[in-house]
């Protein structure tokens, strides 16, 4: 199922009265899902992709736009007959009814041709189960089950009417971290073994990158940015979404080019090609540093944290906007922990530069 939105808007009457007018949640909201994608809607609390999601899906109308479902406006038709699945983010599992009576219970609801028998139903059901690997909990209650255990009863209920577009609303923000990497996962195959168009919400850029084949970023209604995770990743059109993605975050500090010269600081870091003499603001991934002791970026250095395969250097500059400035380095690295400065050669690919005063990117 192709999904199209055209300019979908959706405005709410601000509750602060005496401010009076309008809160845009979404504002006009173009974007084309092709069948069988699983698209992954990343921002910030309050940024519009829930309300998104519910527009889509049929809870909430909204105030301009279309929808589309491969190529029939739906805008206006009922949720229950948009052959939509929704995973909301706290389960909303019936405490009293079974594992079994809660994935089935969305056929019970089904008329005329539609209608199946019970025993349909529970073959249904049982099919759903599988598919999420919970077929042996068929008789337990919610309560009985893990956090985990009841996020995929929720799957196999949206799942069991074979839906044309499976919505998934933070799906996993209540899990702890061990459980959310195994759903993940999860959700990842169930939707390429099922081929449904998927549409997943979420704060956790992680998530988003891991398992989505594009990612829409949103702030404050707006799209900034559509794009595969990794490319959205390397070329980020605005300082908003270099911050937003990636984990450590990417570093940020003031810098200025002069003569085609990144300067940051005292120090002349790196030839920019074609950039005219301005303010910038530098952005410089974890893993684009390099140790180097004749490096032409020095910073003061802190202390080294090992995680795992990684080996973070954490050290201090006083042009940089964060606390710290954090480096990924390869494990084989030798740091001098009694050392008072730490230079680096940056890697160009890993420098971004933004326009000072609109946080637009600059190429070079």
């Amino acid at each position: 199922m192709k999904v199209q939105l055209e300019n979908l808007t959706k405005k709410f009457p601000n509750r602060n009265k005496k401010v009076g007018g309008e809160v845009v949640a979404v504002d006009h909201f173009n974007f084309e899902i092709p069948d069988g994608e699983l698209v992954g809607l990343l921002g910030p609390s309050g940024c519009g992709k829930s309300t998104a999601l519910f527009m889509i899906c049929g809870l909430q109308s909204p105030t301009e736009g279309k929808i589309y479902f491969d190529g029939e406006d739906v805008t206006k038709l009922p949720p229950e007959n948009r052959g939509v699945g929704v995973v909301f983010q706290n389960y909303a599992l019936y405490p009293h009814l079974s594992v079994l009576q809660n994935i089935t219970f969305p056929l019970e609801n089904l008329k005329g041709e539609e209608k199946l028998t019970k025993e349909q139903m529970r073959e249904k059901a049982v099919e759903a189960a599988k598919l999420v690997q919970i077929e042996e909990l068929l008789e337990r209650r919610p309560n009985q089950l893990s956090g985990g255990q009841q996020q995929r009863v929720a799957i196999a209920r949206a799942l069991v009417k074979r839906p044309k577009v499976l919505l998934l609303d933070e799906p996993l923000s209540n899990l702890d971290a061990r459980l959310r990497l195994q759903t993940r996962e999860e959700i990842r195959r169930i939707q390429q073994e099922t081929g449904i168009t998927t549409i997943f919400v979420t704060h956790d850029q992680e998530e988003a990158m891991s398992i989505t084949d594009r990612i829409v970023v949103m702030k404050r209604g707006k799209v900034q940015q559509i794009g595969k995770p990794q490319e959205v990743y390397d070329n980020p059109v605005n300082l908003f979404v270099a911050k937003f993605l990636g984990t450590p975050p990417i570093n940020i500090f003031d810098g200025e080019v002069r003569e085609e010269k990144l300067w940051i600081g005292e120090e002349e870091v790196l030839s920019v090609p074609g950039v005219t003499d301005q303010k910038v603001t530098v952005g410089i991934r974890p893993e684009g540093f390099e140790l180097d002791e004749k490096g032409a970026f020095s910073c003061e250095f802190s202390r080294v944290e090992v995680m795992g395969r990684d080996v973070t250097v954490v050290s201090t500059h006083e042009n940089c906007q964060g606390t710290t400035v954090r480096s990924i380095i390869q494990a084989e690295n030798k740091v001098d922990l009694s050392a008072k400065k730490i230079r680096f050669t940056l890697k160009p690919a890993k420098v971004l530069l933004f326009d000072a005063a609109t946080d637009d990117r600059i190429h070079f």
